[in-house]
């Protein structure tokens, strides 16, 4: 199964695609799994055995409690994917539960790939003026990939902000299969246009 459409998926199309899609198409003990601290994840030799990789970029975006607060606002409303060839609908509420689909343009079909919210995490430490945000998502059936991926936004103790992006993952299709280096490529090239639109967004 895999969800496709010549032109950008509009939102009867990706309602379409969410209805049809199943329930999540990895384990469910690694549900929840991205919500893990990297080093966690490095040394989880089951998670390496199953086949799953990780991806994982952290940029300092800025610093100070308004732009962590500016940057919280990005990924709810899901600026971190206003790109020109990926995208999710920024009417898309960020609650566990919730479905959705990112859209991607590759070559001339755009496809449709299906995950669910996981988890939701907000933390705030007062007294040391700490802050963080994140959330995970999990890949549904019909996706290419088969994992977890979270996003998130902190202000450490020295008042400065951080995106981050962490993604366990495996092939979940024949052509994922065949071109996984390509989809590794395509991760980190996500990873870089997703920081430059957070900041973009940021800076304005």
């Amino acid at each position: 199964m895999l969800f496709l459409s010549w032109a950008r998926p509009s939102s009867q199309e990706q309602k379409a695609c969410i209805n049809r899609t199943g329930g999540f198409n990895y384990d469910a003990k690694y549900r929840g799994t991205s919500g893990k601290p990297l080093n966690s994840l490095e040394e989880d030799r089951e998670l390496s055995k199953d086949g799953f990789l990780i991806n994982h970029a952290r940029v300092l975006v800025g610093s100070g409690l308004e732009t962590y607060e500016k940057g919280k606002t990005a990924l709810q409303t899901w600026r971190h994917f206003n790109l020109k060839w990926s995208f999710v609908d920024p009417k898309t509420p960020i609650q566990s539960g919730v479905k959705f689909c990112v859209c991607v343009k590759e070559f001339l079909p755009w496809v449709m790939m299906p995950l669910q919210v996981v988890y939701v995490n907000e933390k705030t430490e007062p007294k040391k003026a700490m802050a963080s945000f994140s959330f995970g998502s999990g890949t549904l059936q019909g996706h290419l990939l088969a994992g977890e991926e979270r996003f998130s936004i902190e202000l450490d103790e020295h008042e400065q902000v951080w995106y981050e992006i962490l993604s366990i993952s495996k092939p979940a299709h024949f052509l994922s299969f065949v071109g996984y280096p390509y989809v590794q490529l395509r991760q980190k090239t996500f990873a870089r246009h997703s920081t430059q639109a957070v900041m973009k967004y940021l800076s304005a």
